[in-house]
């Protein structure tokens, strides 16, 4: 168990460490002012329009970095600085969010396949670490109780099943910067400087989906290796 803290431990310190350099460099960029005057709802609503989605609304929603894309009732939302900013901090993370929109107006697979484990997740990412836990106490009570196992076996299957959208959460979210970048390059929305700004803030935006995937990948396996080695 206490390599299970140093393990999480040491994940949460660098899951801090690139939040914190995320933060730092939206504070940044969020001084660099975009040359055409457009704010982050007017650029989310070109990027839409451009792509002919013209079901999808634009609306502020309270907090930072709360911005994201809700494929049930269509709309992107944007943290009330994206919204109303003029920065290239601002255009990223709004044409990232619409980015999402055109993956969900495409079909893009990822994105499909994302939405339908939502409702797996929910459930299996609060139950399943209490169920290895608690299948691992019972084993070792009852001294290799069967019952226990097999409800720690459980438990790592639904943990499986959260891993698992870690990692098609990286395409999708690597997939919808790459849309926003690339459209934010050929209509000729920003600067280079502006531009490279925003390039920089979704890479550090990305990095935050990879160590949180990393992170559910060292601990599936910590706790895999607890059930299959005491069973043995």
């Amino acid at each position: 168990m206490f390599g299970y803290y140093i393990l999480i431990g040491g994940i949460a310190l660098v899951s801090w460490l690139v939040s914190n350099r995320l933060q730092s460099k939206f504070e940044f960029y969020s001084k660099v002012h975009l040359r055409n005057g457009m704010s982050g709802a007017e650029i989310a609503q070109k990027m839409l329009h451009d792509n002919e989605i013209y079901d999808v609304k634009v609306i502020s929603t309270p907090g930072r970095l709360t911005d994201h894309y809700n494929p049930t009732d269509k709309t992107v939302n944007l943290s009330e600085a994206v919204y109303n900013q003029r920065n290239a901090a601002a255009a990223a993370v709004a044409a990232h969010e619409c980015g999402h929109a055109v993956q969900h107006a495409t079909a893009y697979n990822w994105l499909t396949m994302r939405s339908k484990m939502v409702p797996m997740v929910q459930i299996s990412s609060t139950l399943s670490q209490w169920l290895v836990m608690g299948g691992l106490i019972l084993g070792i009570a009852a001294k290799g109780l069967s019952f226990g196992y097999i409800i720690a076996v459980i438990g790592l299957i639904m943990m499986s099943i959260a891993t698992v959208f870690s990692l098609i959460t990286l395409p999708v979210e690597y997939d919808a910067s790459n849309r926003a970048l690339a459209w934010l390059k050929n209509k000729n929305m920003l600067s280079q400087q502006e531009y490279a700004g925003a390039e920089d803030a979704l890479k550090w935006a990305a990095r935050t989906y990879l160590v949180a995937a990393i992170g559910a990948i060292a601990s599936l396996l910590y706790w895999a290796l607890q059930v299959f080695g005491r069973r043995d």
